[in-house]
């Protein structure tokens, strides 16, 4: 297959818009040369015809040669063909234009939406150092054997699926995962590929092959989950036919029958045939949607909502079930302590400034987040003395931090690591209080005795409880769906007033979660922010992001992006889409009853041309400002 060159996929991107804006212009111009000349305005009308018409003929002409059916492409330039016919080139260009606008609006849906594993491709790992025959070769990871090993350096991407045979670190996974925290990892462990390697050196063997790893997985289910076409559309599609054979086969009969069989004048019944293929033609039906689409769309990007198409505003106003990610969604994806407890004669100021001074020459997240509240709490004359400065320092992969401090010795980490499992007191009540209650809870030694406890803990965002409070007053169940374990899972769903809760997800976990709850409940809303939501955004009825702290990839897949992180614009973008698709069913009911009556009366009496053409144009107008009315909404 030949390569397409820049002109044509720029051609395909922009080419129906400029279609639409050169129908304008012609239209414009025969309308003024009207006065003047009737050569020239004809001469306008035709170059308006042919420059909103040829691409939907092409589209109508493909069908019927490939399909052998008829679309309502074919019925749309028919249409436009019999207004000229008998002498109304104005109606027709105008008929021509509003097809071709609505074409273009639909191409710009569509490229917009093309590019929804992009940002996945992007962070999908490259090359891998790869030892053989005892040196190092960096090789395309296609080429990546089961069985290699593989050097993974300190904060590079790990490009492969595999298992650790030497080395320990902390793999940030977020972005398979979810979880708030980097994942200690020793050998023995299994690493994926696309997620970080924290600071230790690691060497993993290949335990998969490119395009079998999780993160290859990740990208095909949102490719998988994209290509499933909405029920909506395939009805919609079905009728356009259906309703272009019907309105075809009418005209040709009400231009043969009548001529044929009862002698009727050609003149006469060409003018009653083509009125009525004027009438009939969808033009208020069309109006009735786009515009009121259109206008909601503004209406929500002026609010920090962006809909990246008009289908969407439709499946939100039918949401049954919102689905939150955790991190970074429901939380702040930020670890916070919460709190400080002291033993062996300190205070919680001493022992906080005392476990930041340890902790400072690490690059953990938990003791980054300690010596931040540490920083916060310090005053002027606080701790400035040498016996604050850490020495003897070791990192202790996967338990903690050991060091020597003030003269003595001082060990910061897990419980397990500071305090011996067998035996039970005081402190192992605070400590499994704590966890029971979904913080990541570290003990301080200090020789031989426990200094202190500290709990840090993902704070909730401060709008998630009201806002799940809003959404079951309008009927919307609320669910949790994350990667962290069962109990931080339950603390942030408690505090959120979730009832719903799914932990310990892998991103195929979330994908078939949404499914579920799309056949229990109906339709789905998912919203997260991680690469590891993206299959559940692509899969649910409706995809929201999060705007200001969102991966690419979530921005890409997802059908809705919250601009500015406002959990509360949820709520008003369910409401805009109910309101939305109320003003669509109003306009729909409005313009079928006046095509109806219009076909209906020139059947039985016969409609003027001119009476056909200001009841079709003028209901066309009427649901264009009915859908205008979103705009304030």
């Amino acid at each position: 297959m030949m390569k397409r060159t820049t002109i044509q996929l720029w051609c395909e991107k922009y080419g129906e818009a400029l279609a639409a804006a050169g129908t304008l212009i012609f239209i414009l111009l025969a309308l003024v040369t009207g006065t003047v000349s009737e050569i020239w305005s004809v001469s306008f009308y035709l170059l308006a015809y042919v420059s909103g018409g040829w691409l939907k003929l092409k589209d109508g002409i493909v069908t019927l040669v490939r399909d052998k059916d008829l679309d309502v492409n074919l019925l749309m330039i028919a249409a436009a063909v019999g207004a000229a016919s008998i002498g109304y080139w104005s109606e027709g260009a105008v008929l021509i234009f509003i097809f071709a606008l609505s074409g273009a609006l639909e191409t710009f849906t569509m490229n917009r939406s093309s590019r929804d594993i992009s940002a996945l491709m992007e962070l999908k790992p490259e090359h891998a150092n790869v030892l053989r025959n005892g040196e190092e070769v960096n090789v395309p990871v296609e080429e990546l054997q089961i069985g290699d090993l593989i050097l993974v350096r300190p904060g590079e991407r790990i490009p492969a699926d595999g298992m650790i045979t030497e080395g320990s670190s902390a793999v940030n996974q977020a972005s398979i995962t979810g979880e708030s925290l980097p994942v200690d990892k020793v050998r023995g462990d299994e690493v994926f590929a696309g997620t970080v390697n924290g600071q230790g050196v690691l060497y993993v063997e290949v335990t998969q092959s490119s395009d079998s790893t999780l993160f290859s997985k990740i990208i095909r289910l949102v490719q998988e989950a994209q290509s499933e076409m909405p029920k909506s559309q395939r009805f919609i599609e079905k009728f356009e036919r259906i309703y272009a054979k019907v309105i075809i086969l009418a005209t040709l009969a009400l231009i043969f029958v009548p001529f044929l069989l009862f002698g009727v004048l050609w003149e006469d019944v060409f003018y009653r045939a083509m009125v009525f293929l004027v009438v009939a033609s969808p033009c208020a039906l069309v109006a009735s949607i786009m515009p009121a689409t259109l206008s909601a769309i503004s209406n929500s990007a002026r609010k920090g909502m962006l809909f990246k198409g008009g289908a969407h505003l439709d499946h939100i106003s039918r949401i049954k079930v919102i689905a939150f990610d955790k991190t970074g969604t429901l939380t702040k994806g930020e670890l916070s302590v919460t709190d400080v407890v002291p033993y062996a004669g300190l205070c919680e100021h001493e022992l906080l400034q005392a476990t930041a001074a340890l902790e400072t020459l690490s690059t953990h997240p938990i003791a980054k987040a300690i010596v931040q509240k540490a920083d916060a709490c310090r005053s002027e004359d606080d701790f400035d003395d040498a016996w604050m400065r850490p020495t003897d320092y070791q990192a202790l992969t996967g338990l903690g931090i050991a060091a020597r401090m003030g003269g003595m010795r001082w060990r910061v980490g897990k419980p397990k690591f500071i305090m011996p499992a067998d035996e039970e007191n005081d402190v192992h009540g605070v400590v499994r209080s704590l966890q029971q209650q979904g913080k990541t809870v570290i003990v301080v030694q200090r020789e031989e005795e426990i200094a202190g406890i500290i709990a840090l803990q993902d704070r909730i965002r401060p709008q998630a409880k009201v806002m799940v409070q809003q959404l079951k007053r309008i009927g919307i169940q609320v669910a949790m769906l994350t990667g962290d374990q069962e109990q931080t899972a339950a603390a942030i769903a408690k505090e959120a007033d979730i009832e719903l809760v799914f932990a310990e997800l892998m991103p195929e976990d979330k994908l078939d979660i949404v499914k579920k709850l799309k056949a229990q409940y109906g339709e789905v809303a998912m919203v997260g922010d991680g690469v590891n939501d993206a299959p559940a955004l692509a899969a649910a009825s409706v995809g929201i992001a999060m705007g200001a702290t969102g991966s690419d990839a979530a921005l890409e897949t997802a059908d809705m992006v919250l601009m500015n992180d406002d959990l509360d614009n949820i709520k008003h973008a369910i409401l805009l889409g109910r309101r939305t698709q109320s003003i669509v069913k109003q306009n729909i009911i409005f313009a079928s009853v006046v095509i109806s009556a219009l076909i209906i009366t020139n059947f039985v009496f016969g409609v003027p041309l001119p009476l056909g053409v200001v009841g079709h144009e003028g209901s066309t107008i009427l649901v264009i400002l009915n859908g205008l009315r979103l705009l304030k909404s």
